[in-house]
């Protein structure tokens, strides 16, 4: 059974910095694609970012590029949202998904951490 668990949101300035963190487990993620998501009040939640298991190959959505990185440690079974200058914008929030390499969709979903920015 997979799991996955988010930390780190909070309340922050516009500008300030947070990391977030997805803890996977309930079986190995080689081949698998791991994902950053949010959905801010109102809206369609919406990808934010994604990494290859194996390589660490990362994708962005354009509103975060330059401002976010993407990256999964593996003997810690943990990926990582590095959130930098945010903006009242980026508040929602975030969820940690997973899906197997040659899935279309992401199967696999955290409960979400919430984000907060103020202006």
């Amino acid at each position: 059974q997979v799991q996955l668990v988010e930390s780190g949101g909070g309340l922050v300035q516009a500008g300030d910095s947070l990391r977030l963190s997805c803890a996977a487990s309930g079986r190995t993620f080689t081949n698998w694609v791991m994902g950053w998501f949010r959905q801010a009040p109102g809206k369609e939640r919406e990808f934010v970012a994604g990494v290859t298991w194996n390589l660490g190959t990362a994708t962005y959505a354009d509103p975060v590029k330059g401002r976010f990185t993407v990256s999964r440690d593996r003997p810690e079974s943990t990926v990582y949202l590095q959130m930098n200058n945010l903006k009242p914008e980026d508040t929602a929030v975030y969820y940690c998904a997973a899906r197997r390499g040659g899935a279309r969709d992401y199967g696999y979903w955290g409960q979400g951490t919430q984000v907060t920015v103020s202006s």
